[in-house]
């Protein structure tokens, strides 16, 4: 990053502009000024119009691709020859999945170019998905089923020598998410162009993604993920799409032409968002979805006075910290510096994706007063929300908008989803840290909450304790932002993920907002999953028999109530044999890529028993690891014929643990220790086997869930905003054993309460209960006694490793 004034011998970014043929030629121009940073444009301010005969001749050679047989080999031939620089004699799996992957790309292009021609030409009003997680997953299985060309290409490949399995398996699942917020993201965007909603996704493409996890004596370590190590085919680099963007610095007050004062944010130092685009086909539509991504790019890429002072790490320092900034999802803040890269990194993600939006409805030349007509922006928790004082500033200071104007247009053009109902998981950032790196946004933010306040405080005279617990300032030392509250009072919706979820934020967190805007303003609607990636691509076998289940036609993949039609065949013995035979097909699947990968065998036959999603305390996967415990030593004991007679079980567990989160990553080391010690005992004759999967990702989950007999989905009741992981496992025919909590109360109200296992005290339960051991103390119960006793023991290692955990248990 560098400060706005440029030494004359740095070398910067040439000046760019980008014509309707998407050329990018330099300008050159002799009354023009030197090419700096500052004379450098964000996005071209003309474009190229062509003549009718021009225009004409280009439709001319605009194509179809062809679907048959014969033009793929030769389109993936064409694509190893050309774009990889291969030939017939030095070709592999890699090298024909790249160009496999960049022949399907051609074909979504075509649906990609006419998408965005309808939506410029009707300029509809447009949604915006701001997330910093997109966990999309491996793309050319789903593009083939989206485009409705797997056949054709299984064939195509196999007469080129390959197997199209083998070259599935080649691509590296995108590094851009981590959990279930970035899952969710992607269904959406899955979903949205399957409607034919014009929408698009905003977000950060990460170097490294969050980490790969490795297991290396039990415990989990952190390795950078190199997915972009190898070219990604599924994404454009859009080097004519870049923007500013500024931190620190001052702010300084102006008079403009009208003799108004007006605040300028100048000084400090900027880098460049260069745009990333990754088209997001619809099913059995020619829409094309779009997810935006931006990586850090300095200003001035090489500094050569330093490199010919000797000083080479100087030259390329700007680069460095640039990069920096979208190297990792979800740096290490534990300290004042991750705390700071990581602030930098939401309003570097906002102010890139706000200036894209704001081009874009300028390009309508449609009035200010119409954007929230044009434009609606979704927020997805709480970090895009520096985007609601960005947009003022932009509107105030830029645009000249006075603050009345400005804050209505703002208002009704966010929503907010909110992802948690614990108060102390909600987003905060210290003031003085706002002030340093965002000066201008912070006293924006003061501004919103004084004349917020002064409406509450109009309202509820006298109650300086309401004012307390709403204002966006928490009073204490230091000052906190409070990014939920900001979110709150610059969105027009705020929805909660799940029935239960969205009553207790009513009730708890938000209760004060709702007494002073009306319920009205707080709405429910319940997370979702795409069944396209989730059951007919994860799962062929079951896809296929529902479909000739349902008289052979595919409907169901966009109209999910039409499963509806397979009750009939509940007590029919030829479907039931049918399906149990898929379910085995699809644990025998499961049982050798644990053979491959982990050199554990599994019986197939056996239960299996999942539970995947990140580690967490509320979560509870060290309840389901105690319970794995408890059922070993009660295997132990049995006799022969008891043993002979008990169900032989595989449980298995994926997730990763935050690097930061100390008790997440004992509990994974507890449950390998476990499994070390279970997986070699002959005496229980592998009625019980315990599996750790690594590195758990989307394509990993694509071959986890429809392999479950029983998936858990345990959380503390109350804690568990929705759940998603849950509905994957229910809509593969997988039985669910589950709190009251989240989505899995919906999930009952559909599928009966005789199909599910419900168990635990009620999320308005957890709080006596809290209490009563927290002043009153709890005997430990016996059973769990037994366990604490084993690992205490030094039964599954070192007893003084678990301590801790044993101690969460003990002492709370």
């Amino acid at each position: 990053m560098s400060e706005s004034t440029t030494r004359p011998r740095r070398l910067s970014m040439p000046k760019l502009t980008r014509r309707l043929t998407n050329v990018i030629i330099h300008v050159d121009d002799d009354k023009s000024e030197p090419v700096t940073p500052a004379s450098v444009p964000s996005r071209p301010s003309y474009r190229l119009k062509l003549d009718e005969q021009a225009i004409s001749n280009w439709k001319k050679h605009i194509t179809p691709e062809k679907n048959d047989v014969d033009s793929i080999e030769n389109d993936i031939v064409h694509h190893t020859i050309t774009t990889l620089c291969r030939g017939v004699y030095n070709v592999d799996a890699w090298a024909i999945y790249q160009a496999t992957a960049h022949s399907v790309r051609d074909r979504l292009l075509e649906d990609w170019n006419i998408t965005q021609e309808a939506l410029h030409k009707q300029n509809p009003k447009r949604c915006y998905y701001l997330s910093m997680e997109f966990l999309l997953g491996r793309a050319l299985d789903n593009a083939l089923n989206s485009l409705h060309v797997k056949d054709n290409y299984k064939e195509s490949v196999k007469n080129l020598g390959f197997n199209l399995e083998d070259l599935l398996s080649q691509e590296k699942d995108p590094a851009l998410g981590n959990g279930g917020l970035g899952r969710l993201a992607a269904c959406y965007m899955d979903s949205a162009a399957t409607q034919d909603y014009p929408t698009w996704g905003y977000g950060l493409r990460y170097q490294y993604g969050i980490f790969k996890q490795i297991i290396k004596d039990g415990y989990q370590t952190e390795m950078p993920d190199y997915w972009l190590n190898f070219n990604n085919p599924w994404e454009f680099p859009r080097t004519d799409i870049r923007y500013e963007v500024r931190f620190g610095g001052y702010v300084a007050t102006k008079v403009n032409e009208k003799g108004e004062s007006r605040m300028s944010w100048e000084g400090g130092s900027k880098v460049q968002a260069m745009a990333y685009d990754m088209p997001i086909p619809g099913f059995n539509t020619k829409f094309c979805g779009n997810i935006r991504l931006w990586a850090s790019k300095p200003l001035n890429t090489f500094d050569f006075d330093s490199f010919n002072a000797g000083d080479y790490d100087r030259s390329v320092a700007e680069q460095n910290n640039a990069q920096n900034l979208t190297s990792v999802l979800y740096p290490n803040d534990n300290h004042l510096v991750g705390k700071e890269l990581r602030l930098k990194q939401e309003y570097f993600f906002v102010c890139a994706s706000l200036q894209d939006i704001i081009h874009r409805f300028k390009r309508a030349k449609c009035p200010w007063k119409d954007f929230p007509s044009k434009v609606a922006i979704q927020m997805n928790d709480t970090h895009p929300t520096l985007a609601v004082p960005e947009l003022q500033r932009i509107l105030v200071d830029i645009e000249g908008l006075d603050w009345d104007d400005a804050w209505n247009i703002v208002t009704h053009t966010f929503g907010f989803t909110n992802h948690t109902v614990l108060p102390e998981a909600l987003e905060r950032w210290s003031v003085p840290l706002m002030e340093k790196i965002l000066p201008r946004h912070m006293q924006i933010i003061y501004d919103i909450n004084l004349f917020f306040l002064q409406k509450v405080e109009k309202k509820y005279l006298g109650d300086r304790e309401l004012l307390k617990r709403v204002s966006i300032i928490e009073e204490s030392s230091p000052q906190q932002v409070r990014m939920a509250h900001l979110a709150v009072v610059g969105s027009h919706k705020v929805n909660g993920v799940a029935a239960l979820h969205s009553d207790l934020i009513k009730k708890h967190l938000f209760s004060d907002f709702i007494k002073y805007y009306g319920p009205e303003k707080f709405i429910n609607i319940t997370n979702g999953i795409t069944p396209r990636r989730w059951l007919y691509q994860a799962n062929p076998g079951l896809r296929d028999l529902i479909t000739k289940a349902l008289g052979g036609s595919e409907q169901w993949v966009t109209h999910l109530d039409l499963l509806e039609g397979l009750k009939q065949y509940a007590d029919n013995s030829e479907f039931q044999e049918q399906w149990a035979a898929v379910k085995l097909d699809n644990k025998r699947r499961l049982a050798e890529w644990i053979k491959d990968n982990l050199n554990v065998s599994v019986d197939p036959h056996a239960l299996f028993d999942i539970q995947v999603k990140r580690i967490h305390e509320y979560k509870r996967q060290l309840m389901n690891i105690l319970g794995v415990i408890y059922r070993y030593k009660q295997l132990k004991k049995m006799s022969a014929q008891e043993l002979d007679e008990a169900v032989s079980r595989v449980v298995i567990f994926g997730g990763k643990a935050a690097p930061g989160y100390y008790i997440a990553k004992l509990v994974i080391k507890l449950i390998n220790s476990v499994a070390d010690v279970v997986n070699q005992d002959e005496d229980i004759e592998n009625k019980l086997k315990v599996i750790f999967i690594p590195d758990y990702n989307v394509s990993r989950a694509e071959l986890i869930i429809p392999a479950s007999d029983i998936s858990q989905h345990i959380s503390t009741a109350g804690t568990e905003a929705s759940g998603t992981s849950n509905m994957k496992f229910v809509l593969n025919g997988g039985l669910i054993l589950g709190t009251v909590d989240g989505a899995n109360i919906e999930i009952a109200e559909q599928i009966g309460q005789e199909n599910i296992f419900m168990f635990g005290v009620l999320a308005d339960e957890v709080d006596d209960l809290r209490h009563q051991q927290k002043y009153h103390g709890l005997m430990v119960d016996e059973q769990l006694q037994v366990v604490i006793d084993a690992i205490q023991s030094g039964e599954f290692g070192d007893a003084s490793v678990f301590a801790p955990l044993i101690n969460t248990l003990t002492y709370g």
